[in-house]
């Protein structure tokens, strides 16, 4: 067993290293850097939109939603699931589902099994490379799709978004992302505050007449640079204390002082998220966005250090946000999906990709699919010395990398398991018989979206109630992933520990980096 008093003094270095992912100190682009151009005339939706302010498809202010996007980066644990839930798992959307978010996953120190459950709960996974590397080799970014669609069970398909470790990025990283088939990058800032003349707070854009943001800080970007047909970037949007443009903040703003002051006050902080939001609110529904490291707010992970008020103060801003009129907590998906297909208030009710539902998969069925009434007694653990791991999917012979990120199966104890197939969806898939359980007559799912109330009908917390069903409908629509509970598997402890040791080994290596 390790000692508390050594995990306590290694986390908050840990803690300390991680922090300086995404920070700004200042605007990363201007109207002149920028020189961007684009030809509305030519660029028509869905696959192409300009930078600009003003909500896409020519929808007015008033018909357009508001969008908190809510992400996460780097590993997946049982301890950043429970920091994530602690934000989202009692939420609902004006529509009655449970807000869905986006989690960039870099695969060193991540379970490959609550990647499964994560992605089959309904949230977006998205590529963050394999080792947390900045200005990433395309191996780092190419392996990463392939340990999480080999051991995680995430469809190659589903994995549209991307996101650079440090948000350090180049015009290749573009290009690369681009000619991989990946849909969208969010990497860059929007970090002029959306009340100013020349902000770059614009609405996801398609970069077919190059990038708008990040003009100052990128070499090679701008001024029609990169083109890239039907490529998007959604834009990191930044928050302001009362210094404005001098106060900027960007990811994990809850660890920065606030207003030029030498410590951190989470009244300053509540303060400037709710005049930002109320900035995007009032101005262009311009997206909001909360960019989390959530080992910052685990109060599960070994020796934590996260504050309680802190965790307290996130929450009472999502409080007080959701009950702004027609205010929906999203993942960048989901927030593309609309930016594709602006979609107006009044017909919100029947957007797909703003409702929730759950696959018809027998609950007594013993089948590891990550469902976790299915999967119980069924995931392997992977025993690495550096970071013991569990999956479905069948442990490789060797931790994945990027030379490697498909080893073969290690089966001296156990029979190989069979990859998802690329036409079954992942709670459908069987791994250790090799079927498909889903067939044209199976595939239904309940829709648990309820029709959206007058004004918005803003549900926070468990004021929606738990309902009795009624208005769920079967359909056999291809299968959306449903909203379920993420359980770490029994045991799991031993791997919890060694992999806060071993996140520590690769603290210090990104400390080599900086």
């Amino acid at each position: 067993m390790v000692p508390s008093t050594l995990l306590a003094a290694v986390l908050p270095f840990v803690g300390y290293v991680l922090a300086q992912d995404g920070s700004l100190s200042g605007p990363t682009s201007s109207s002149s850097a920028a020189g961007y151009s684009c030809d509305a005339s030519k660029c028509k939706l869905p696959d192409c939109n300009c930078a600009s302010t003003d909500p896409p498809g020519g929808l007015s202010v008033q018909d357009t939603p508001m969008f908190v996007v809510f992400t996460a980066d780097d590993a997946i644990q049982s301890f950043t699931l429970d920091a994530v839930n602690q934000f989202l798992a009692h939420r609902k959307n004006p529509n009655g589902c449970q807000p869905t978010m986006t989690y960039y996953t870099s695969i060193d120190y991540t379970n490959f099994t609550l990647v499964t459950d994560w992605y089959v709960a309904g949230n977006e996974i998205a590529d963050h490379t394999m080792t947390h590397v900045g200005t990433p080799p395309i191996d780092e970014v190419k392996g990463n799709l392939i340990a999480l669609n080999s051991l995680a069970g995430i469809p190659l398909s589903s994995i549209q978004g991307f996101r650079a470790p440090f948000l350090n990025y180049s015009v290749d990283t573009l290009k690369m992302l681009s000619q991989m088939g990946f849909t969208y990058d969010s990497s860059a800032s929007a970090s002029i505050p959306v009340d100013q003349d020349g902000t770059d707070a614009y609405w996801p854009y398609s970069l077919d007449y190059g990038m708008a943001n990040d003009c100052l800080a990128v070499d090679g970007i701008c001024k029609g640079e990169p083109k890239l047909p039907g490529f998007w970037e959604l834009p990191m949007y930044a928050l302001f204390d009362k210094r404005g443009p001098d106060g900027i903040h960007l990811m994990d703003p809850w660890l920065d002082a606030a207003n030029g002051e030498s410590s951190v006050d989470d009244a300053a902080t509540l303060e400037y998220l709710k005049d930002t939001f109320t900035k995007h609110y009032n101005a262009k529904r311009q997206p909001f966005g909360l960019y989390t490291h959530p080992i910052h707010v685990s109060l599960s992970v070994p020796g934590t250090t996260a504050s309680k008020s802190t965790i307290k103060m996130i929450n009472d801003f999502l409080d007080w946000a959701q009950q702004q009129p027609n205010t929906w907590i999203v993942s960048s998906e989901q927030l593309l999906a609309w930016v594709k297909n602006p979609t107006p208030l009044s017909q919100l009710n029947d957007f797909a990709p703003l409702k929730c539902s759950m696959p018809t998969v027998d609950s007594s069925m013993k089948i590891c699919n990550g469902i976790p009434q299915n999967e119980a007694g069924l995931i392997e653990l992977c025993p690495f010395s550096d970071f013991p791991f569990w999956t479905c999917y069948g442990c490789p012979s060797e931790h994945p990398s990027p030379s490697n990120p498909n080893p073969s199966q290690a089966t001296a104890s156990s029979a190989p398991r069979s990859r998802l197939a690329s036409n079954c969806s992942t709670p459908f898939w069987d791994p250790i018989k090799g079927e498909c359980i889903c067939t044209s007559s199976s595939c239904a799912f309940t829709d648990t979206s309820r029709p959206i109330g007058p004004n918005g009908a803003n549900l926070t917390g468990d004021q929606v109630g738990s309902g009795d069903g009624a208005d769920a409908s079967q359909t056999s629509d291809p299968f959306v992933p449903f909203n379920g509970a993420v359980a770490l598997p029994a045991g799991a402890m031993t791997a919890l520990v060694v992999g806060v040791l071993g996140a520590f080994a690769g603290a210090m290596g990104v400390v080599a980096r900086l």
